[in-house]
C-alpha cells in the first residue's frame, strides 16, 4: 500500500475512488472505463499542480519519503560486478557507509555512498545514514583505490548529517569529515556526486566535493536540518517550516546559488512513486557527465574542482 504525505490526501482519495471502481468493475462485470478514466485524469491533474508549487518544508518530507529509492538501489540498478569493500583499516565497518567497485555502463567504477536503510530494523543497522568517523575514513581510503587504478568516482549522498553521538565525536568525527572533503578534492580521477534525498550538513560535503555535483528535483542540501536549525534559533523544533523557507535548501535554490551544477528531474509526484525512472534518469545524467571528464588529465581535474569550489558563494543574494 502507497505511503501518501499530509499534503497529498486529495490525490489519494482520488486515488482510492479509482481502485474502489476498478474493484466493482471486476467484480460485477460492470463497464466503468469512462469513469475511471475521468478520475484518472483529475488526479493526475491535481498531483501535478501539487508538485509544481512544492514549499520547501513539503521538499523536505518528499526528500525523507519512506519508499524514495535510496544508495543501494541506485547502485543495484545503475551499476554491474558491484564488489563491496568494508572496513577502514583503523577502526572497524560503518553500515552507514556503502561502496566498492562496479561497472557502470561498460566503466569501471568505484561507488560510494551513505545508506538510510529501509524498514526499522534495516534503519538501526545503517544507523539511518548517519556515518561515524570510520564510515568517512572507509569512503577516503575508496576515493585513493579510486585514484590508485585511475578510476572514476560515483557518490550518491542521502544523510540527514554525521552521526553526533559522544563515541563518533571521541574517535574525531570532525576530523574525519574534514580529510573526506580535503580528499575529494585531492584526487586526480573524474568525481561525479549526486545528492538523491537529504544532503545534510558535513556529513553531505564529504561526499559531494565533486567536478560535477547532480541533484534529484525534489532532494534538499542544506548546512544543518530544519528541525535542527529551528531548535538553535527559535528553541523549538516546531517552527522547522519557517527553518526551511530561510535555509534555501530546494535544488532549485541551490542551483540558483552554484552550490550544484545539475537537477534532475524526477517522475511525476516524486521518485518514491516511479524508482526505476527516476534512478535510470540519474544515470543518464550521470553518463552524460562524466564523458567529457574521463580523458582529461588528473592535475587538470583537480585544479578545476578546487576552483569550482572556491568559487562558490561569490554570487549569493
Amino acid at each position: 500500500m502507497r505511503h501518501f504525505l499530509d499534503f497529498e490526501r486529495p490525490v489519494a482519495e482520488l486515488e482510492g475512488k479509482i481502485e474502489e471502481l476498478r474493484h466493482l468493475s471486476a467484480e460485477n462485470g460492470l463497464n466503468i472505463a469512462e469513469e475511471v478514466g475521468r478520475l484518472a485524469g483529475q488526479a493526475d491533474r491535481l498531483l501535478r499542480q501539487t508538485y509544481a508549487r512544492l514549499t520547501p518544508w513539503q521538499k523536505v518530507l518528499v526528500a525523507r519519503h519512506p519508499e524514495r529509492p535510496h544508495c543501494r538501489d541506485f547502485i543495484a540498478a545503475l551499476t554491474e560486478d558491484f564488489v563491496p569493500l568494508a572496513g577502514d583499516r583503523t577502526f572497524g565497518e560503518d553500515a552507514a557507509v556503502l561502496g566498492g567497485i562496479a561497472r557502470f555502463r561498460g566503466r569501471s567504477v568505484v561507488v560510494v555512498g551513505t545508506e538510510k536503510g529501509a524498514d526499522t530494523e534495516d534503519r538501526v543497522r545503517h544507523n539511518f545514514g548517519m556515518a561515524r568517523p570510520e564510515g568517512y575514513r572507509k569512503a577516503r581510503r575508496l576515493m585513493r583505490l579510486a585514484e590508485h587504478f585511475q578510476l572514476p568516482l560515483l557518490t550518491f549522498v542521502d544523510t540527514a548529517g554525521a552521526y553526533p553521538g559522544i563515541d563518533a565525536e571521541e574517535r574525531g568525527q570532525s576530523e574525519a569529515i574534514a580529510r573526506a572533503i580535503e580528499t575529494c578534492l585531492d584526487i586526480r580521477v573524474p568525481l561525479i556526486a549526486s545528492v538523491i534525498g537529504e544532503g545534510g550538513s558535513g556529513g553531505a560535503v564529504a561526499l559531494a566535493a565533486g567536478d560535477v555535483v547532480l541533484m534529484l528535483e525534489h532532494a534538499i542540501y542544506s548546512v544543518i536540518s530544519p528541525e535542527g536549525c529551528a531548535s538553535i534559533l527559535w528553541r523549538s523544533g516546531d517552527n522547522a517550516r519557517e527553518a526551511a523557507e530561510a535555509l534555501r535548501l530546494t535544488a532549485q535554490e541551490m542551483l540558483r546559488l552554484g552550490v550544484i551544477d545539475r537537477i534532475v528531474p524526477e517522475p511525476l509526484g516524486g521518485a518514491h512513486r516511479a524508482p526505476q525512472e527516476a534512478i535510470l534518469r540519474l544515470g543518464d545524467e550521470i553518463e552524460e557527465c562524466l564523458r567529457p571528464l574521463a580523458g582529461q588529465d588528473g592535475d587538470a581535474l583537480r585544479r578545476q574542482r578546487r576552483q569550482k569550489f572556491l568559487g562558490i558563494g561569490a554570487i549569493i543574494a
